[in-house]
Order: C-alpha cells, then structure tokens, then sequence
C-alpha cells in the first residue's frame, strides 16, 4: 500500500518545481539519427561499436548545460545514464561498454550532478531497462532489439535472470555512489516485460531503502501509454510516484479511481527526437513550448523538456536559443509557475488559469475584444495586475459588461496587441 503521507513529503519539492530539462545522450549522438538508430535500422553491434571506439565529446561542458536550463526556469533534470543501446554514461563496474573506457574517459554522470546541483536543480537518472548490448537479454523475437528479426541471433544459453543481477547491481550503483539522486526514471515496460518481469518490487524497494527521498517513474509496470497501478485502489510496490505521458498533454489531467489528482509529467521533445539528429530541423517554437508548460501546470502536470547533446557535447543552438527565450519569460512570469496547479474555474477561451494559493494567473494567449472576462462569485470584487510588471489593470464595471454579473472585466488598454504574444499573465485576487 501506498504511503500517502510519506509521499507527500517525497513528492513536495516535485509539485513546486513544475519544469524540468531532460537530457538524452549517449554514443548515438555520432550518426545522428536518433536514440533507436540501432534498433530502427536493425543495426548489428558490429556496426554500432565503431562509434564507442570514436566517442571523445571534446566540448562537453555540464556547468554550461546546467546554467542553461537554470536560465530557461527549469528546477530539475534528468540524464540518460543508460538507454536502450546499453552504453554507460557511468563508471560502472559490471561493464566496460562505458564512458570511462571510451576516448572521452569521463565519468559523465558524476558531472552531470556535480554541475546541476552547483546550479541548485534537483538531479535525476534515466536507466534503461531495456539492453541491446548485454548478451543475457533477448535478441531474436524480442519487440525492439536490433537482431529480432535474425534466427542466428536466436535466445539459446541467454539468461535472463542474469541480465536482471547485472541491471540491478547497475541501479544499485547509481544510488550509492553520487549522493542525494531526487529521481529515478525508468524506462520501459512492454509486452511480457512488466513489473515482476523485471524483479520491479525488489529493484523499487532498494531504491527506496539506498534513496528514500527519490521519486520514482511509472514506467516499471507500463510505457509511455499507460498510467500504472497509481492511479487504481491497489497501487503495486513499484506504481511509482507520478505517470510519465509522453509527446502528449492529457486533456483533463489525470485523476486516480478517487477522483484525487495525481502527479504526472508530460515528456516532449523539442524537435521529433530525443537523442540528436541531424537532420531534424522542426523545432516547436519557444511561445509554443511556453503555453504546453503552462498548459500541463493548469491540469496539474510537470513538462520535462527535452535536449539532445550532440557528438560533440553541444546542446543544438535552436535548442540554446529556445531555452533562452523560455527564460526571459519564466524571468517575469515564472510566479504563475512554480508551485501552481489546477484553478477552481473553468478554461476560459482565451488560454488558461493556473492557481497558488488564493491567487488566479490567467494567461491570456488570444487577445479579446473589448475587455477580458475574469470568473467570480456575486458580489466578489477582484484586483488584477499584469505579472511581468506588477501594472494594476482597471476592473470596474461600464455598459457593456453589465450583462454579465457571473464575471469582472479587465481592461488591457487600448492597444488590440497583448503585451506579450506568447503568453500575458494576469495575477487576480479577490478584494478583501
């Protein structure tokens, strides 16, 4: 059973931070087409390790990742210490496919934790329980491995409980060997291999032994497509403490078979991959990735927004210079941010409303016509001001608002152009 007090605790600094950067990098990032290259071309390892024996990352600077996603707003991070291709970006030794054994001879993640928690962010590790590397886990027949579809590779001598020692004993260095871990995010159950498939209530409570105030994902019971036992009456041991949809906002939110919120924390990418390619040039504008955060804020939801480190160990400058206008703006607006949550009235048409307290943020995104409508209880008087600036807006009724007693009207002045055509926010509170 879930422990509901512990969890709150567990999960406070979570529901403050709101926004966070994930990091996809690895060996993958030399033929720069994506994190599953090896899969999606069904490449052979022989293929693939040419790319261990290059890898040097000579500009690789976490101090400048980490200023940067500090810059942008962002509370916390999450590094791929594994993926699926099984490299490390760790010292770990229960293998040599490995950083330190590479031409960069660098243990990344103890300077991804050193260099983000200098910058105050929270830390977190992707693990991967997948492994195309590992000769114990399944090859041919198996779902994503590269060699599924080749007999040769077939599953004889394989021993899969010995692949899960090995993954376990990974998981357990990560928790004992870089100090305080806030989150742990794993990935991903499929087919057959979900929960006990991969001993989950054992890895979960060493994890909660060896790190007790660590968050855990959903994903050892499901993907990316399901929420898991945290949302039923019966959460399992390893439910984990939020749900992870990812490249996609759920409409409501998602509610528990209560009806009581639960955390979750939509995961997007920035272009259409996570690890770097290339060749993809179709970056979702800035304001479009400032309204998806306040979005997934107003049905009480984190974003983890992704980058993609090259070869080289650059995040993309188009990623650079989105982070940065993210920045200015969660600079002025980041109050209707962190620690903020579902408000207690309806969407309005305009945009959205995020809550804190007894304070209503409206982000106003389609400009009205006339004066904006703001919700309130008969006889309430509000008091609104423009966040970025602290300006009071003028709410007094006149005679063409009049008709409607269920709203105050705020006036944005005479220019028809919003002060911000990202996202204007207006804090409201009730007069007192």
């Amino acid at each position: 059973m879930l422990d509901r007090t512990a969890y709150e605790q567990r999960t406070a600094w979570y529901r403050q931070a709101r926004f966070g950067m994930f990091i996809h990098w690895g060996l993958y990032a030399i033929p720069a087409r994506g994190e599953w290259v090896r899969s999606t071309e069904r490449m052979p390892e022989a293929d693939y390790l040419p790319y261990f024996r290059e890898f040097s990352a000579p500009d690789f600077n976490p101090r400048a990742w980490a200023a940067m996603a500090r810059k942008a707003g962002m509370k916390y991070a999450v590094l791929t210490a594994k993926h699926h291709d099984g490299f490390c970006l760790f010292d770990s030794r229960y293998t040599d496919f490995k950083s330190t054994n590479t031409p960069f001879g660098r243990d990344a993640v103890r300077e991804f934790v050193d260099a983000f928690r200098a910058e105050g962010l929270k830390v977190g590790l992707y693990y991967s329980l997948l492994d195309w590397h590992h000769p114990d886990y399944p090859h041919y027949g198996d779902q994503h491995h590269p060699m599924r579809d080749d007999p040769s590779q077939d599953n004889a001598g394989r021993d899969f409980n010995r692949y899960l020692d090995y993954m376990h004993a990974q998981v357990r260095e990560l928790c004992e060997n870089y100090g305080q871990i806030d989150l742990f995010w794993f990935d991903f159950s499929y087919g057959e291999l979900r929960g006990e498939a991969w001993r989950a209530g054992e890895l979960a409570r060493m994890v909660r032994a060896l790190q007790p105030k660590a968050l855990l994902d959903n994903r050892l019971e499901v993907s990316g497509e399901g929420f898991g036992s945290l949302v039923t009456d019966q959460p399992s041991d390893f439910c984990g403490d939020f749900v992870s949809p990812e490249q996609i906002i759920p409409p409501q939110g998602i509610r528990d078979a209560q009806g009581r919120e639960v955390l979750w924390e939509s995961c997007v990418t920035m272009n259409n991959h996570w690890g770097y390619c290339g060749r993809d040039r179709y970056f979702k504008p800035a304001g479009m990735l400032i309204r998806k955060l306040v979005e997934c804020v107003s049905k009480g939801g984190n974003l983890l927004l992704n980058v993609g480190p090259d070869a080289r160990g650059c995040i993309p400058p188009q990623s650079q210079q989105i982070l940065a206008r993210i920045g200015a703006w969660m600079e002025k607006n980041g109050d209707s941010i962190y620690g903020c949550g579902r408000a207690d009235v309806p969407k309005p048409d305009f945009g959205y409303v995020t809550a804190r307290g007894d304070t209503l943020y409206y982000h106003v995104i389609d400009a009205p016509i006339g004066y904006l409508p703001l919700h309130k209880t008969p006889g309430q008087q509000l008091s609104a001001r423009l966040l970025a600036t602290g300006e009071e807006l003028d709410t007094r009724a006149n005679w063409i608002t009049g008709n409607y007693p269920d709203y105050a009207f705020v006036s944005l002045g005479p220019d028809p152009v919003l002060p911000d055509a990202d996202d204007t926010v207006i804090a409201v509170e009730a007069k007192k």
